[in-house]
Order: structure tokens, then sequence, then C-alpha cells
């Protein structure tokens, strides 16, 4: 069993409503990380369309697979890579769409998961999620939240008992509210001794959307190992899963967590 793991988050600004100049760059960026041996890569909520598309998003979401997850899998196959993004995703019922996380390896998609806690105006725009689960891929069980769900505790610790020892969220969280991305983002990682790697977006949307950046990837302990400084970057850090067991050992939450009083499976 491989305990290492060379792991990668890219922040980039992306360009409202061209899939074509996005994809090419977060292809760019993603070869940044592969040339620092990275094997786990995380993209941001909505790169390949930008966030603020509101009027054009049933024109921009995608069936997965689609267009968009077929683009990285070919990136996945060629360097035996895991790629995570998030899209806007075409649900079954014609018209729905919702805000969608998914994890993709050199065999095809491996999962996805639904945004449940919809941010602001995304409740007008999407559909809410309703499932959580662990994709698997070797080593690494992955929980996979979304942007604003860093700041929810309870999908992050069901996440955690359902086996997961790292946490991803693909984000596209504003800079002002960077205050909370700081503590939320070590907070899931300690209270659920996971490594937490969180890709966020930068640039500015409509002149009223001001993304904070500083994507970020976390040990058990909260310890920021990686921080991005640039708009457009790829941060890189080895983790050892080795520190997932001991950190759950040092401090227990997850043996002391009264599961009788608290359900949080159900």
């Amino acid at each position: 069993m491989t305990l290492k793991h060379v792991v990668a988050a890219v922040q980039m600004n992306c360009e409202l409503c061209n899939k074509a100049g996005n994809l090419q760059k977060a292809q760019m960026l993603i070869e940044q990380a592969l040339e620092q041996q990275a094997t786990l890569i995380v993209l941001p909520e909505l790169f390949n369309t930008g966030y603020r598309v509101e009027e054009q998003d049933w024109q921009y979401a995608e069936t997965i697979p689609g267009e968009t997850t077929d683009y990285l899998q070919r990136i996945a196959t060629q360097h035996d890579v895991t790629i995570i993004g998030c899209i806007l995703e075409r649900g079954e019922i014609e018209g729905t769409i919702f805000d969608t996380a998914f994890v993709i390896a050199k065999n095809g998609i491996l999962g996805k998961y639904r945004k449940t806690h919809l941010w602001d105006q995304e409740n007008i725009r999407f559909n809410r999620g309703d499932a959580l689960s662990v994709i698997h891929k070797d080593d690494l069980k992955i929980g996979l939240q979304i942007c604003y769900e860093i700041g929810f505790p309870e999908g992050a610790r069901i996440l955690t008992l359902q086996g997961a020892n790292i946490l991803v969220y693909p984000s596209a969280f504003g800079e002002k509210r960077y205050y909370v991305w700081d503590i939320a983002s070590r907070a899931r990682a300690i209270e659920n001794g996971c490594f937490v790697i969180a890709a966020n977006r930068s640039g500015s949307e409509k002149q009223s959307t001001h993304f904070g950046g500083k994507s970020r990837i976390i040990d058990p302990q909260g310890n920021v190992l990686a921080e991005a400084v640039q708009e457009d970057e790829c941060i890189v850090a080895t983790i050892n899963l080795q520190r997932v067991i001991q950190q759950r050992r040092e401090v227990p939450y997850l043996r002391d967590l009264n599961k009788a009083v608290f359900h949080p499976s159900e």
C-alpha cells in the first residue's frame, strides 16, 4: 500500500463562457503539476465555464460523461493521473442543472457528487444533490464537497465516518469571506483528522464577484502545507496517509464521538 502521494490544487482565473480557453489553461496548469510528479490534481468549481454564467447555465451545462470529462479523461489516461473537477451538469430531468464534482482516473469516471448546500443565487440556478459517498482510488478515500460547503462540518464528518482520509473542495469562494475560508478549511482537517485540498478560483467576474484565491493543501493537524499566491498557479505537496492515523490517535474525536446522540449517518 502506498501511503505517500503527491497531490496538487489548481488555482485559475477563468474566462466567462470560453470553454475551449478555460480547458486549455487548465491543461497547462495540470501539466505543471505533472512535472512535479503529482498523481492527484484538483481543479476549481465551474472551472470550464466561469462561475457567473447564470443567464446561460443550460447552454453551458453538460452531461457526465460529456465534453469536459472526456477532455480530462484523455489527460488522465495519458499520464495515469487522477483529476477532480467541478462543472455544470445537466440532470436526468430535462431542464434541471446540478453543480457537480467528479473524480476521473485512467480507467474512467470513478464517481461524482452534486452540491447539496447552495449559496445565495445558486438556490435559483441549481437543483440540490441528495447523496454523500466516498470515492476510492487505491488507498486514497476521497470525500467530495464543493465551495460553500467548507463551512458545513456535517458533510465532512459524514464522509469521514464513511472512511474518507482526504476531503476535497473545488471552489469559487469569495475574497471578502477569506476569514471563513482560512478557519473552516483548517477546522475540517483538524476535526476529522483528514488531509484537505481546497482549489479556489481567482480573479473577478462581471465587476462584482471577486474570488479569494489562496488555494491550499492542509494536513490533519491543520497546518497549511502549500498555498497559492498567484492568479494562475498550481500548488503541490506530498501527503503521507500515516499522518491521518497518527492524528486520529492523538486527538481521538472520531473515537469519542457519541453516535447514539448525533446519528451522523442518518
